[in-house]
């Protein structure tokens, strides 16, 4: 099955999803690369995505696993690992007693800090290759796109 797929790989489709799942990912790569030596060497793939899901106040944690898509299980692991580096805290969720509010401590804000910086330099990075138009229409197209897709993940995220 696999040797056939990999015959007809000529034959998949060059569409609009298939570049934006590129351009994500090395945007991403990028990130997470630049956060790495930036000295937080915690930041992962999966950690990034997790953090883009809490708000600068905190999120309930039941909010941040309907927002991911994934399971409560790999949810909560993620969350146990940046809470031992203290990057992010639980505390009580006034409004259920049973649930929890994450938020980030003063070294996850420090690295909330770095990672606004580093999207900047990114963003600089891609006007200069775009060019100043080029690169304003992209991000409106991509506005665009975003205010008329469906919001499967419980609304905007972030990060």
């Amino acid at each position: 099955m696999v040797k056939r797929l990999d015959e007809n790989s000529g034959d998949l489709i060059d569409h609009i999803g298939w570049r934006l799942w590129q351009a994500s990912r090395g945007w991403h790569k990028e990130f997470v690369d630049a956060m790495r030596e930036a000295g937080h060497e915690w930041f992962t793939d999966a950690r990034a995505t997790l953090l883009a899901h809490i708000a600068p106040h905190g999120t309930p944690q039941s909010r941040i696993i309907e927002r991911m898509g994934i399971s409560k299980q790999a949810v909560q692991q993620l969350i146990d690992g940046l809470e031992a580096e203290d990057i992010l805290q639980r505390l009580p969720d006034p409004n259920d007693r049973r649930g929890r509010i994450v938020r980030h401590t003063e070294k996850g804000q420090a690295a909330l800090r770095d990672a606004d910086a580093i999207k900047r330099r990114i963003e600089v990075g891609y006007r200069k290759q775009l060019g100043k138009e080029r690169f304003e229409a992209l991000r409106n197209a991509l506005v665009a796109l975003n205010d008329i897709a469906p919001k499967g993940n419980g609304g905007k995220t972030s990060g």
